[in-house]
């Protein structure tokens, strides 16, 4: 079992003895949904902790998406449920490059690759992607390499 499934196979135990509820069902959600990317495919294999962070990133990202869909529904209460729930699962991500972070990266990219215009993007994002990989959103790495490239 790797290590970052172990905690929150941990975590779940803790949460369920301290009767927290937001914290069990996000964590129980989340089990369920590594769970299913190990059995996807052929043969049942284990994640690795960098594969079980993308399993992660992917629900937290899911919990974004839904409280913006909520919040224009007009359902706070729900809007403000998944944003705790994607609280409780920024708790295992790494923390995020700032902005300043970020556009340092793709500026040194863009250096790097001698290229200019938006059509050069692809070129770039090769370059800025293993950088970034699991510390910044794909959209926000793309909106930084669009900046640097019009800008």
């Amino acid at each position: 079992m790797t290590t970052l499934k172990a905690k929150l196979h941990e975590d779940l135990t803790a949460a369920i003895r301290d009767r927290d509820e937001l914290r069990s069902s996000t964590i129980r959600l989340t089990l369920a949904a590594v769970t299913s990317e190990e059995v996807a495919g052929k043969a049942k294999r284990e994640l690795s902790d960098d594969e079980v962070l993308k399993v992660i990133g992917r629900e937290a990202k899911k919990r974004r998406e839904a409280a913006e869909a909520f919040d224009t529904a007009g359902r706070v209460e729900q809007a403000a449920r998944e944003r705790e729930e994607g609280e409780v699962l920024a708790g295992y991500l790494p923390k995020q490059l700032s902005d300043e972070e970020l556009t340092a990266i793709v500026a040194d990219a863009v250096a790097e690759s001698g290229v200019a215009g938006p059509q050069a993007m692809g070129a770039v994002m090769k370059l800025v992607k293993p950088k970034v990989d699991g510390l910044a959103e794909g959209g926000r790495v793309a909106a930084a390499v669009r900046a640097a490239l019009t800008g």
